[in-house]
């Protein structure tokens, strides 16, 4: 089959703002490829390896692409994307670098599996390791717990900083029998690390259906069906739901979704903006004293987020960097 691929060459920071945009208008498959340079600052205390190949992007910029599957009106498709990126820029403030569009048909076998050779095996804390599944890995200790993940082209590998940020903290959060929801679940790692950390139940969200069935998958995959309950749905829906069945009302069921509300730890993952969507969703869905992990935050944007959170009655406990990415610790006064 032959595809389409759009390009955008932009800054790094709105990588995952600008690949949104590709997947709303249905696009196939999308990567985010940064600066390739490896005179960035990066974390190694876990003893990762980046050996990405070096390419000709200027640090702090990135390339994202786009693959639709023979599309009837490609100047359509590029109109779109070009009013997606106007609204990053004008309407969200961010600047948005060149912005330059390229387009090009490829085959198939180009992006579908070349990207893989690059996605290895890697240790993400203490205990952490994500594994792709095409691989082979030897546990280096006992107590190391793998991550088998197959993310698909829509979805990270898990090794950004936003997740990894996510993945260190779960494994300081996480106690024994848990319960917990994954908000924005993806590829569904941070789900799948919860349940091997120990928690007793898990409920992963995504209102993308593809990304349900990319975290189904991968769930299945780490023999995790009976622990974790992934479901098409954001909090609000999770929240009305229980609150039909505790009303009583005539035909009202008990919401089938794993976990029992309120929950003691929520995690998300996303980009600001949508945080602070339904940060009260998360304060009512979660128990008195509860903790919130939230990643996905630029720099630019942990100010908001904070007072987002802290508006909404959660007290602010500690905050965690790695690159020009926030991730934040939260409790519910």
């Amino acid at each position: 089959m032959r595809w389409q691929e759009i390009s955008i060459h932009t800054r790094e920071e709105v990588g995952e703002l600008i690949a949104s945009g590709f997947h709303e208008l249905g696009a196939g498959g999308v990567t985010i490829e940064e600066s390739g340079t490896l005179n960035k600052e990066r974390d190694t205390s876990y003893g990762q390896l980046y050996d990405t190949p070096l390419n000709d992007i200027p640090e702090g910029e990135a390339v994202i692409q786009a693959y639709f599957a023979e599309p009837e009106n490609i100047d359509e498709l590029i109109a779109q994307i070009s009013e997606h990126v106007r609204f990053v820029r004008d309407e969200l403030g961010y600047d948005v670098g060149k912005a330059e569009i390229t387009t090009r048909e490829v085959d198939e076998e180009d992006w579908a599996h070349g990207w893989k050779q690059y996605y290895k095996p890697m240790r993400i804390s203490n205990r952490l390791t994500i594994k792709p599944t095409w691989e082979t890995y030897e546990k280096e200790s006992d107590d190391e717990i793998i991550l088998e993940l197959d993310p698909g082209m829509a979805f990270g590998t898990g090794t950004h900083p936003t997740t990894s940020l996510c993945l260190r903290l779960l494994e300081e959060y996480v106690m024994p029998d848990a319960e917990l929801i994954d908000v924005g679940t993806g590829s569904g790692v941070l789900a799948i690390a919860a349940a091997k950390l120990g928690a007793r139940r898990v409920l992963a969200l995504d209102l993308d259906p593809v990304a349900v069935k990319n975290a189904s998958e991968n769930v299945e995959l780490n023999g995790l069906s009976g622990q974790i309950d992934v479901m098409e749905s954001d909090l609000l829906g999770i929240l009305r739901s229980a609150e039909a069945a505790s009303s009583g009302g005539e035909g009202a069921a008990a919401p089938a979704f794993g976990v029992r509300l309120p929950v003691q730890l929520v995690v998300a993952n996303i980009l600001a903006e949508i945080i602070l969507l339904f940060t009260k969703d998360v304060y009512d869905v979660m128990g008195s004293g509860g903790t919130y992990l939230t990643s996905g935050i630029y720099k630019d944007k942990e100010q908001a987020v904070s007072a987002g959170l802290t508006e909404a009655g959660f007290e602010i406990e500690r905050v965690e960097r790695d690159q020009d990415w926030v991730a934040i610790v939260a409790k519910k006064r």
